[in-house]
C-alpha cells in the first residue's frame, strides 16, 4: 500500500496522530527532500528508511518504489510541506501505482493554498488552483493571459524572488484587482496582506517579501459591473503616489486597471496639483 501523507506547512504540531501512526508503521518513506523529512521524523522520534523521490529522479525511482510495493512493502509518500501530489512530483508516483494496480490511500493533512484561501476572506464558494507559474517569462504571461476572464477566485504559489515580476505580469494581464498575499502560514510571522495588484506591484518592486507565499487573486468581474470612472482611476494613482511612486508611473499603473489611457490620468493629476 502507498500512503499519501500530508505533512505540516510550518507548525510541526499540525502533523495528525494518524499521520504519525502511518509513518511509524510503514516499511519506508519516499520523500521529496530527505533532509526536510528527517527533521519531522526526529521531532516525533520516528526511525524509518528514507528514499528520495523528486522531480529529477521520479521516473527511475518511481519504478523502484512500485517494485517494492508489489513485493509486499508499505510506503508513505511525503513532500516537503503539505499534501503530496498537489503541485508536486508525487502526482506521477500515484498515477503509476494506479496504472500497476497497486493500492493507494490518503492520510489527509495541511494544504497551503486551501489554508491561505480560508485566511484571505476572499470569495471561496468557487475557486481554482493554478500552482506555481513558470519561471519562463513568455510561458508565465501566456498562462496568465488564459486566465484573464476566469471568474473564480484564483490561487497561486509563488517564491519571494519571483514575486515582483509575477505581480507586474498579473497587473498587465488582469488589470487592477483585489489580491490577498498570504505568507508564512502557521509560522511565527504569518501575515495576510489585503491590497490591489497595482499597489502590490509598486510596494514590492524593490522591497520583496520573505517566506512561503500564496497569492489569492479576485476573479474577473462580471460584465454588468459598473466600470471604473476617471475619478476612480485618479484616486488609485494618488494612493500610489502617497507610497512614493512617481506621478508618471502612478498614472501608468492606474491605467492598467481601468479603461482610461495613462495620458488622461496624468493630465487630471497635474490639473488637480495645479489647483491644490
Amino acid at each position: 500500500m502507498l500512503y499519501i501523507v500530508g505533512t505540516p506547512i510550518g507548525n510541526l504540531g499540525d502533523l495528525s496522530p494518524r499521520a504519525v501512526e502511518a509513518l511509524n508503521s510503514c516499511d519506508f518513506i519516499a520523500a521529496e527532500d530527505t533532509r526536510v523529512t528527517m527533521k519531522i521524523l526526529n521531532h516525533f522520534g520516528i526511525k524509518k528508511p528514507l528514499v528520495s523521490y523528486y522531480e529529477h529522479n521520479k521516473l527511475e525511482r518511481g519504478e523502484q518504489i512500485c517494485a517494492r510495493l508489489a513485493a509486499g512493502e508499505n510506503a508513505c509518500l511525503v513532500t516537503d510541506a503539505g499534501m503530496p501530489a498537489v503541485s508536486d512530483p508525487g502526482e506521477d508516483l500515484v498515477r503509476l501505482c494506479h496504472e500497476k494496480g497497486l493500492p493507494v490511500t490518503v492520510v489527509p493533512g495541511p494544504c497551503a493554498f486551501v489554508s491561505a484561501l480560508a485566511l484571505s476572506g476572499m470569495p471561496a464558494k468557487r475557486f481554482c488552483f493554478e500552482g506555481f507559474l513558470s519561471v519562463n517569462k513568455v510561458d508565465r504571461r501566456e498562462h496568465l493571459a488564459q486566465l484573464k476572464n476566469e471568474p473564480r477566485t484564483m490561487c497561486f504559489y509563488e517564491a519571494p524572488h519571483k514575486l515582483a515580476n509575477t505581480l507586474k505580469d498579473m497587473l498587465e494581464a488582469f488589470g487592477d484587482r483585489s489580491i490577498a498575499i498570504v505568507r508564512e502560514i502557521t509560522k511565527i510571522h504569518e501575515e495576510v496582506i489585503h491590497t490591489t495588484l497595482s499597489e502590490a506591484s509598486a510596494d514590492y518592486a524593490e522591497n520583496p517579501l520573505k517566506g512561503e507565499i500564496v497569492l489569492i487573486v479576485a476573479g474577473a468581474p462580471e460584465e454588468q459591473e459598473e466600470a471604473l470612472t476617471l475619478a476612480d482611476a485618479v484616486a488609485q494613482a494618488k494612493r500610489l503616489m502617497e507610497k512614493g511612486v512617481s506621478i508618471s508611473e502612478a498614472a501608468k499603473l492606474a491605467a492598467k486597471g481601468s479603461r482610461f489611457k495613462k495620458g488622461d490620468i496624468y493630465k487630471q493629476l497635474l490639473e488637480e496639483e495645479t489647483h491644490a
